[in-house]
């Protein structure tokens, strides 16, 4: 029997309370609930020097870098919630990815995304719940060999949208959640078997 399919869940905000942070929590726990084995990763716990190059030739990679990569090397797909950050994607994500995109060792180019499921969500208290930035993340993670699952959700009014025990109070908006947890951990267990 093939193993659990591996998913690590994060969010593209730093802030402590993030709405992103807490849609995330609620897809790695639909994704536990498939079946999938779930790591968590606070991008506020591994700061990162904005990526630069001659950075990188005269220090290597970071060690928080480092630690990214590992965690997404393991895993079988990801979810991510992303905030849109003026029509965007954070400079926090993409910064992580960036760093996680860059070869060292023995890694094949973009060995931290090429195959990996990916799941994306948002939520802002904006009217479209961070939608334009789903467009810039999907097509970003789409030209670095990632399979994005076609299903994604943008959660308007974010501030007004959650319950007290984490869960959306939409059940219709929690159910698309649910699934797209389930689509990633049940694409990622096909390409695992």
């Amino acid at each position: 029997m093939a193993s659990k399919p591996r998913i690590l869940a994060f969010a593209g905000s730093l802030r402590a309370n993030s709405y992103n942070k807490r849609l995330v929590r609620l897809a790695g726990a639909a994704a536990a609930e498939a079946g999938a084995e779930v790591s968590y990763l606070d991008l506020k716990d591994f700061p990162l020097p904005v990526f630069d190059e001659d950075l990188e030739t005269a220090g290597g990679e970071p060690a928080n870098a480092r630690k990214i990569k590992d965690m997404m090397l393991a895993s079988d797909g990801f979810l991510i919630s992303a905030p849109e950050y003026n029509s965007s994607i954070s400079a926090a994500l993409k910064n992580a990815i960036d760093w996680a995109s860059r070869t060292t060792g023995n890694e094949g180019p973009l060995a931290c995304f090429t195959g990996k499921v990916i799941g994306l969500l948002s939520a802002s208290p904006g009217a479209l719940g961070g939608l334009r930035g789903l467009v810039v993340v999907r097509s970003l993670f789409g030209n670095i060999h990632a399979l994005v699952v076609p299903e994604q959700i943008a959660i308007a009014r974010a501030h007004e949208a959650f319950q007290e025990d984490g869960t959306l109070k939409d059940a219709k908006q929690q159910a698309a959640v649910e699934k797209i947890a389930t689509r990633v951990v049940e694409v990622a267990a096909r390409l695992k078997a």
